[in-house]
This record gives C-alpha cells, sequence and structure tokens, in this order.
C-alpha cells in the first residue's frame, strides 16, 4: 500500500517508530542494516498491519542528507528482494520520492503473509526504533501469527500426514545447517517440533501437522500426499512422440531428491561433441548446457501448481530438441505476456522458493530465464522457446547445429 507524502514525513520525523529506518547513504555497512530492516518490517512483529518504509537519504534526526536519487541506486534497493539473502523475499516497492524539498529514496514494506522472514538465517524483528534478532518467544509469536492469515498452499496443513511422514534426519543433518546461521544453530535448545515450526515445516508445536512445505521438501512418500509431485522424464529415438523409447521414468521423491536424480539423468544424456579439426587444440561442447537445463527444469518445480493439478512436470527429449512442461500458468505480477521478461517475478510457492534457495539449488530470484538464455547462447544453442498460457508453461531447448 503506497504511503502518502504526508505519512511518509511524519514517519521521517518521528524519531520514536518501529516502522522507519533512516540511512544517509548505502555506503559502508547500510546495505546490511537495511536488508536486517526490511527482514525486520516483514515479520512485523507489532502486528501493525501496516508497512515499514526504509528511506535513504535522511539523517537520524530525519533531516535531507542531500543525496542525489540515481537509478542506480533504485536498482540496487530493489535488488535486495530478489537477491537470496531475504527469505522468503518480502513484499516491497521502491521508488523516488521528494519530501521535505529534498530527493529521498524510499523502500515501503508489506508485513509478510507468512512469517518468519530471514535474513541470512536469522529473524531480525523491530523493538521500538532500534533491530533485533529473534528470541524463541518471538519466534512462536511470528509462527501463531502465520497460523492466523490466509496462507499460501505450500504452507497449509496435510492434514492426512504426521510428524512421521518426514526425514528426521535429512531436516536436522542437512535442512536446519542450510537455512540457519550456524552460531544460532549452536546456541538453540529448541525441541524437533519447535524446529519444524520454526522452519514452517509443521502448522505449530500445539499442532503439529506437517504443511505442503514440509511434505514437499521433507517428505519420506511424498506422492502419498501431492499425487502429482513428481517429474516424468521421456527420452525418445528421433523427433515425434511415436519414435522408440530410449529411457522412461518417473522420477519422484522429496524435491531435493527429485533435483538430485533428474541432474544425474540429465548428465548421462547430453552428449559430449569433441572436436579436433576446427583448431589446434581438441574443445569438447555438450548438446545443451547443463546450466540451463537445470535452472529451467527447477524453474518448472518451483512454480509449477501443487495443489490445482495431479499431473507431474514433464521432460521430453528429442534428438534435436527438450521440451519442459509444468502444470500451472503465470502467477501474480507475471502473465502471459510479461512471461521471461527481465525483472519480472513472482511466486507461487513462497515458502518452496525460500527453501530450494537455502539448499543451494537457487543462487538468486527472478533470473533463472535469463542465465540459461546466456549458457544457451554461449553453447551456441539457439534462443529457448517459451509457451505461457493459464494452463501451463512450456519450454522448446533446440540442439546446438
Amino acid at each position: 500500500m503506497a504511503l502518502t507524502d504526508a505519512e511518509l514525513e511524519k514517519l521521517l520525523g518521528d524519531l520514536e517508530s518501529d516502522r522507519v529506518e533512516r540511512k544517509e547513504s548505502i555506503q559502508g555497512d547500510a546495505p546490511t542494516k537495511i536488508r536486517e530492516a526490511l527482514c525486520a518490517f516483514a515479520n512485523d512483529l507489532p502486528d501493525h498491519r501496516r508497512p515499514g518504509v526504509v528511506i535513504v537519504g535522511a539523517r537520524d534526526d530525519g533531516r535531507p542528507a542531500g543525496l542525489t536519487v540515481t537509478d542506480e541506486l533504485l536498482l540496487q534497493l530493489a535488488d535486495m528482494r530478489t537477491d537470496g539473502n531475504i527469505l522468503p523475499p518480502p513484499s516491497l516497492v521502491v521508488e523516488k520520492r521528494t519530501l521535505r524539498g529534498a530527493e529521498l529514496a524510499v523502500v515501503t514494506v508489506e508485513p509478510a503473509d507468512s512469517p518468519p522472514v530471514r535474513y541470512r538465517g536469522r529473524i531480525y524483528i523491530r523493538i521500538g526504533p532500534r533491530r533485533a534478532t529473534a528470541t524463541a518467544q518471538d519466534e512462536r509469536l511470528l509462527n501463531e501469527k502465520r497460523r492466523h492469515r490466509d496462507r499460501p498452499f505450500d504452507v497449509q496443513r496435510v492434514p492426512s500426514a504426521n510428524v512421521g511422514d518426514l526425514d528426521r534426519s535429512f531436516f536436522e543433518d542437512s535442512y536446519l545447517p542450510a537455512v540457519v546461521a550456524a552460531d544460532v544453530l549452536a546456541a538453540n535448545e529448541r525441541s524437533y517440533e519447535q524446529r519444524l515450526s520454526a522452519t514452517k515445516m509443521i502448522a505449530g508445536t500445539d499442532d503439529p501437522t506437517p504443511t505442503n512445505l514440509g511434505v514437499l521438501v521433507l517428505g519420506i512418500r511424498t506422492r502419498d500426499f501431492l499425487p502429482g509431485a513428481y517429474l516424468q522424464f521421456l527420452r525418445l529415438a528421433g523427433t515425434t512422440l511415436g519414435a522408440s523409447i530410449v529411457d522412461e521414468q518417473a522420477i519422484d521423491g522429496s524435491l531435493p531428491e527429485v533435483i538430485r536424480r533428474i541432474d544425474e539423468k540429465l548428465v548421462a544424456h547430453n552428449r559430449v561433441e569433441v572436436d579436433v579439426t576446427s583448431g589446434p587444440i581438441e574443445t569438447r561442447r555438450a548438446a545443451y548446457p547443463m546450466a540451463a537445463l537445470q535452472q529451467l527444469l527447477r524453474n518448472a518445480l518451483l512454480h509449477r501448481t501443487y495443489e490445482a493439478s495431479n499431473a507431474p512436470v514433464r521432460v521430453t527429449w528429442y534428438d534435436d530438441r527438450i521440451e519442459i512442461w509444468n502444470p500451472g500458468g503465470p502467477f501474480g505480477a507475471v502473465t502471459p505476456e510479461n512471461f521471461g521478461q527481465p525483472g519480472v517475478a513472482d511466486y507461487r510457492n513462497p515458502n518452496l522458493a525460500e527453501a530450494v534457495r537455502a539448499l543451494g539449488y537457487v543462487q538468486r530470484f527472478g533470473v533463472g530465464i535469463a542465465l540459461a538464455r546466456a549458457a544457451l547462447k554461449a553453447n551456441g544453442n539457439p534462443a529457448p522457446a517459451f509457451e505461457a498460457n493459464a494452463a501451463y508453461v512450456a519450454v522448446t531447448v533446440r540442439a546446438i547445429a
């Protein structure tokens, strides 16, 4: 929700408010402090249910610092949402505003629908005009807030599942160290259920029912609860569906297991051409760059709809191309018209995005298609062709000539 100039000027001058952070510039440690503030405003522990504001170009007392607000500055601030450090990505708007006769950069942060939000594995909150890391009690309050709001599908309960359906070893040995800072984890005396609740894998400590996120990331038998949560791989010896089948497999399991197994399948089928005639040094080039295939497939697994379809993600590998199809069309701010455009991103499964990022399968948000295009171009492949409509998203990648 956009704030009026009058509202912003009131916040700018209120030295005790827990809804505003002022920075003279983004030099020194300011980028870190701004990210901590974005995280704290998204968590909205005081439950204002109103946006928090970071104002760059203002001194601590609210007076303008004389900063020139450039497009580069605004882009740097906007990039804080999708650089993968704040998870799940907060909802924010970055704009140049004129307040008290001076240009200021204003970042407006909406309270998260699904707290807690973390910055580099730590949960930040506001206590009056200062930031702090959350205590166990603060985490409990944030978890309770999450349960009483309209929640995304990925943190809704799976009534037929129980804690025994989750892989405790993977959670404690792999997931927790990836999502929670080491020093926080070392000092953590919370119970197993409290840790599951804090990471949104169960609904809460008083209701230890797994969420869809828990089933997707930690599920021992994921398809028992989400029948479409798998990937169908088909390799054909030809260029049509009528060609003979070389390899066919339904790849299921938790999402980390599906990603690991499809990576192995891609490596096994991706032929490498050796060129000994074009130059004095032997060169090798794969039919497809692995980085591009990984980006496109992980995008499909992350952004697909799990609740509205029992269909799998499908990968059909022909002699001359690969087709990737996932159920569920573009979501939110992404439309069939702007699909794939730089900077246009939204998240059907925002907490699943957080988990995938924490596990290292995605380095940053909103750039997967751009990275895939760049990798294909560098390898000599044609540009990928996308088809996006209300029912599905499909991409065709063609082999090098």
